[in-house]
Formats: C-alpha cells, sequence, structure tokens
C-alpha cells in the first residue's frame, strides 16, 4: 500500500512515475529513481513512455516489468448544457476525470453531474486559471454562447497546451470568433489551428447524446492513435485501481487480495499491457483484464494465490475451436502476472 501511495505521489508532483517489478524468485517493487537504475532498466523507462505501454526486459538473470504511469487524464467540460451533460457520464465510464464548469448554478452542481470529480461553479476564465491547464488534459468548450466561447479561448491560450481542444459552434460563429482574436488579440493562428471545430467526428449526430457520443469517439482517436512526445497515457493502465491499491476500501482493508496486471499481448486481445485487476478473497473484483471465460478463470487462480502466497505468471489464449468453445470471441494471446497484495 505505501509503494502504491509513493508511486501516486510522485504521479501527481512530477507529472509521471514508474514502477519496476523484478521477476526472480520472489516479487520485488520499487518506484523507480534514476540515479539508482541501470542503463538498462532507464531505457526501458523512457521506451514505455514513449510507447505508451509497459515494458518487459532482461538485464542478467532476472526479469524486469517495467510501468510507466502519468497524471490521470482529465476531460474539462466547459459549459453545463444537456451535451455536456451527456458527455460528462460518457466520458467517466471511459475512464477519464470529469471537471464540469459553469457559471449557473442550476447548471453547476454535484446534483446535475454526479459523474463528476469536480464541478466548478464560477466565470470560465477564473476556473480555467484555477484548473492548470497541463497536456495530459482534453478540453471541450460547450458554452451557451459567443462571449463565454471567447473568454474560454482567451484564458486557454495562456495555459499550457492541452491534449486536446474542441469547440462546438456553427462553422461561420467559429471562423469569426478566430478571426477576431487572432486579428484583433494577436492569438497564434497555429494554435487556433488546433481547434477541433467542428468538434465531433462527422456521424451524423443530432441529439444531445448522439454529439456527446461524437465529441467522445473523437478524443479517444486523438487520445489512441494520434503522434505525442509522451504517449503514456495510450496504455491501458487504470489510474483508479491504482487508487484503491493505493488506499484500500476501509471494509476490504483487512481482506486479502491479488493484484493481475497483463505483461504481454499478441494479437486482437480485449485489454493490452498494463491493464490491472484486483481479485479480492471473497471473488470480487476491481477493475478489469478484458471480462469473459478468461477473466473468471484468473479470478480463480488469483484466490488460489491469496491463500498460497507468492506469485504466478499464465498465459492465456484466446485462439483456435478451444477459446472459440469458451466464449473467447477476442482472440489473441495474453500473459498475466498474478500476485498476492
Amino acid at each position: 500500500m505505501e509503494m502504491y501511495q509513493e508511486l501516486l505521489k510522485e504521479t501527481e508532483e512530477n507529472g509521471s512515475a514508474a514502477l519496476i517489478t523484478t521477476l526472480g524468485e520472489s516479487l520485488e517493487k520499487n518506484v523507480f529513481r534514476k540515479e539508482e537504475a541501470s542503463e538498462i532498466i532507464q531505457n526501458a523507462v523512457e521506451e514505455a513512455k514513449m510507447e505508451g505501454e509497459p515494458r518487459l526486459v532482461e538485464a542478467g538473470d532476472k526479469k524486469y516489468f517495467v510501468e510507466s504511469f502519468c497524471r490521470e487524464e482529465r476531460l474539462i467540460i466547459l459549459g453545463g448544457g444537456h451535451v455536456g451533460l451527456a458527455l460528462a457520464e460518457f466520458a467517466a465510464r471511459t475512464g477519464f476525470q470529469v471537471c464540469v464548469v459553469d457559471d449557473r448554478p442550476s447548471f453547476a452542481n454535484t446534483v446535475r453531474f454526479p459523474w463528476a470529480a469536480e464541478v466548478l461553479c464560477e466565470g470560465f476564465a477564473s476556473a480555467i486559471e484555477k484548473l492548470q491547464i497541463n497536456e495530459y488534459d482534453y478540453i471541450t468548450i460547450l458554452t451557451r454562447g459567443h462571449r463565454h466561447d471567447g473568454d474560454c479561448l482567451r484564458a486557454l491560450y495562456k495555459q499550457k497546451k492541452s491534449a486536446y481542444l474542441g469547440m462546438i459552434g456553427s462553422r461561420r460563429r467559429v471562423k469569426q470568433l478566430k478571426e477576431q482574436l487572432h486579428e484583433e488579440e494577436n492569438i497564434s493562428q497555429e494554435w487556433l489551428d488546433f481547434i477541433h471545430s467542428p468538434i465531433g467526428l462527422s456521424i451524423g449526430a443530432v441529439s444531445p447524446e448522439e454529439i456527446a457520443i461524437a465529441i467522445l469517439a473523437e478524443i479517444i482517436q486523438v487520445k489512441r492513435t494520434e503522434q505525442r512526445t509522451d504517449k503514456v497515457m495510450s496504455s491501458d493502465v487504470d489510474m483508479r485501481v491504482m487508487e484503491r491499491l493505493a488506499n484500500p476500501d476501509e471494509k476490504r482493508k483487512e481482506q486479502g487480495k491479488a493484484v493481475v496486471t497483463i505483461i504481454e499481448t499478441k494479437g486482437s486481445t480485449p485489454r493490452k499491457s498494463g491493464a490491472k485487476m484486483i481479485v479480492y478473497e471473497d471473488g470480487t473484483i476491481e477493475g478489469t483484464i478484458g471480462g469473459g471465460c478468461a477473466e473468471a478463470g484468473i479470478s480463480q487462480t488469483a484466490r488460489q494465490i491469496i491463500q498460497k502466497g507468492g506469485y504466478l505468471i499464465q498465459h492465456i489464449d484466446m485462439t483456435g475451436a478451444v477459446a472459440e468453445d469458451e466464449g473467447m470471441v477476442c482472440g489473441g494471446v495474453m500473459k498475466v502476472l498474478i500476485e498476492k497484495a
């Protein structure tokens, strides 16, 4: 627990951190310290950050599993209307830490937005300054008017560049606003061109819920496919699972548990390297490595590990006739690490 707390603290303070698991007769876990690590481990950490997935490396007679983590990805929704309401729920379900901003108390409250981690009821410019935008943030401007859109853009221009910035509105209105900001206020044309507008993928969306799906689909596309200088955000790490390991639920603190981590994949597996789940001795789980029969079988093995201690590396083959009979429809091969926590 303390080790995971240290990992999350460093992630929050520095933007990223790495965890090194030594696979020997027993497991040894350490938060990465560059000055203490070998060149092989240092290189593996850099590769894990750049490629967005963990690394399994060998050095001498030992194997190391290298995982890189970053601050939890925020989806900042500027505007608490109908589209923002639907987007907040869908985004929370897909792993984003949702923050909603609106200056109207009837629109910016936790009753209206139970899915949001944070709801700010204040002016857009002051809220953006308070949020301290960083490169791990995804931002959607869904305000109720042209004036508020301008306030958001002026404030965002003073912040670090985010991973994504999209703005709702007609092509004509958006074009006019961009021209005004560039010509009258010297806001960089390159920065204005970075804005996704029309916002969302072109899928013919009409209702607020459909528009929210189109927006979230575009955000996921950016997250998963666009080239970045630091692609650790593309991994399948679930930071909510890491948070639970660092700060166990009071009701489960004394209950035995095991951690299951995908350490290697080939083919079209449902989840990729880095995905984790916690298995408790009563059989309940948090997180997922893909669901289905494979996950059910791993859960049984994990409960045995809880009783016996130690760790186990298990191969899961989801290809061929046997896998089809068992209901493993995705295909591919996974290697998972099961350890007592």
